[in-house]
């Protein structure tokens, strides 16, 4: 973030920073490098500062200096800040941001918002010179000491990487706090979050400031993971079906035809069970012509009759119109034993050994055929996306 010129890219939109233990350290380190510090002001500006939004006071501070040796300068500063603030008169609720939550019992229940586990307080001294080298909380005086001297109405801090909700005790009554969890899913927080912040604007009786001066609303960001395994499952599948396609592809054009003729049959179907009969042309049968007494003529069907069938045509096969006899049945049967006999002959005379072998491709060309052209497949999937994808990752990078 250092060398980051925030006002040209959001000069519309004003950005409070608050420093952090990976910004300026502890205060081991910032008594053997004051420069951290230094550079720290040059490029943000204060460490402990106070704004207005609305009709509510917002106090900044520096907790990664609060439990360090009051008489060094850094921490000096910021308790000196601290007493001024305490000093003046307030005119609005305070909201206190701090990055390093407040102290709070070991095992202390953190809401149902919390997806790892709790974190106790650890802090770590360096050996020459006692000044703190690692904390995860602010220690249980210099809370106490922070909250009676400010009197907030609510407490932001950071620091823990997942939600943390506790309420504080002090002089001018119960505090909550929220610890916020990390924006950013590679933190080790796999549901990443913020926090909307609503300011009145309007001037409210003191009794009511902690309920209605400051609303807030978590809202969290999507698994990013889940995104990930989705993209993965997505580009797995793209690969097989590059490589299990038909090379000549799928037509669908018979299966359209099959059902533009089942379509066809059924409208046919449904024509002949409205009352048009289809004629039988085996039904033996014959029409009489009869009048009516009107004069008007009606057709009358008849049955025929079935014809004896006598012994001397018992032999015989009826098909259709055609009648085989005897006589032409031997002949058919003579007919029949010659061609398979003539087939039997042809098929002793073939070798199976002079039979030219089959064209067919080779395995191995097939495979590589297949691979180049899902590696061409791929090449063009990636042409289009990955340029899309760089752009809207670092989009934000672009100065505008």
């Amino acid at each position: 973030m250092f060398g980051l010129s925030t006002e040209e890219i959001y000069s519309s939109i004003k950005v409070y920073h608050l420093p952090g233990n990976h910004d300026i350290g502890y205060s081991s380190l910032q008594s053997h490098k004051p420069e951290v510090v230094g550079r720290y002001e040059k490029e943000f500006g204060s460490r402990n500062y106070r704004f207005v939004v609305g009709k509510v006071e917002f106090i900044a501070v520096d907790a990664q200096t609060l439990d360090a040796n009051r008489q060094g300068s850094v921490a000096s500063a910021s308790w000196d800040f601290v007493s001024n603030v305490s000093s003046d008169h307030q005119l609005y609720p305070r909201v206190l941001l701090t990055h390093i939550p407040l102290y709070r019992p070991d095992w202390t229940d953190c809401g149902p918002h919390r997806s790892s586990p709790i974190i106790n307080q650890r802090l770590l001294h360096s050996i020459p010179d006692q000044e703190i080298r690692y904390q995860n909380y602010v220690s249980e005086e210099s809370s106490n000491q922070l909250l009676n001297l400010i009197k907030p109405v609510l407490v932001l801090s950071g620091h823990d990487h997942d939600q943390c909700t506790v309420a504080h005790e002090s002089k001018s009554g119960s505090v909550k706090e929220h610890t916020l969890g990390t924006i950013s899913w590679q933190q080790g927080n796999l549901y990443p979050s913020f926090m909307l912040l609503s300011a009145s604007n309007s001037s409210l009786p003191g009794a009511s400031w902690p309920e209605k001066a400051v609303l807030t609303h978590l809202c969290f960001l999507p698994m990013q993971t889940h995104i990930y395994i989705w993209y993965l499952i997505q580009f797995v599948l793209t690969i097989l079906a590059l490589l299990l396609w038909p090379t000549s592809g799928l037509s669908f054009c018979h299966y359209f035809g099959d059902l533009m003729e089942c379509i066809r049959k059924s409208i046919s179907l449904s024509i002949f069970r409205d009352g048009t009969k289809e004629k039988n042309e085996d039904e033996n049968c014959e029409y009489e012509m009869v009048w009516g007494a009107d004069g008007s003529m009606h057709l009358v069907k008849k049955l025929l009759a079935k014809p004896v069938a006598h012994s001397s045509d018992r032999g015989s096969v009826e098909r259709g119109n055609a009648v085989i006899r005897p006589t032409a049945k031997k002949n058919v049967n003579q007919e029949t034993e010659v061609c398979l006999s003539v087939e039997t002959n042809a098929n002793a005379e073939l070798d199976p050994k002079k039979i030219p072998p089959r064209a067919s491709k080779s395995k191995a060309k097939i495979i590589i055929q297949r691979l180049v052209r899902t590696f061409r497949m791929l090449t063009l999937i990636a042409a289009v996306n990955i340029p899309l994808y760089m752009m809207l990752l670092f989009k934000d990078w672009i100065d505008k």
